[in-house]
């Protein structure tokens, strides 16, 4: 079968006229959501190390 690159072409618009984009909004919701879960993840890993270090230290008798 051989490649026809006009067809190809073709296809490919007709493709991209079925794309759709999200509005602004809807971007900027998501766009929120991941900066709020990225923040929370940062949050519970922080508190998690501190609790392990404290926990270590503690165990070990290091530090002060």
């Amino acid at each position: 079968m051989a490649f026809n690159p006009l067809k190809f072409l073709r296809e490919v618009r007709t493709e991209t006229a079925r794309v759709t984009f999200p509005s602004r909004r809807e971007t900027a919701v998501t766009t929120g959501l991941v900066i709020a879960m990225a923040a929370a993840t940062a949050a519970f890993f922080f508190i998690a190390d501190q609790v392990f270090s404290a926990a270590v230290r503690a165990l070990f008798g290091l530090g002060g």
